[in-house]
């Protein structure tokens, strides 16, 4: 079963993408490196 999740910015803390995953086979949460607009660099995002 596949659900969305958001991604948040872990520097400035706003929900910038919107993803989803298998919880069944990928339980723990998600930390990914994406372009934060407002920071205007790239940060690690963490599954909110």
């Amino acid at each position: 079963m596949r659900i969305k999740i958001h991604l948040k910015c872990s520097q400035c803390g706003h929900e910038n993408y919107l993803t989803s995953k298998n919880k069944t086979t990928h339980p723990e949460k998600i930390q990914v490196l994406k372009y934060c607009p407002k920071e205007r660099k790239v940060t690690l995002h963490i599954e909110s």
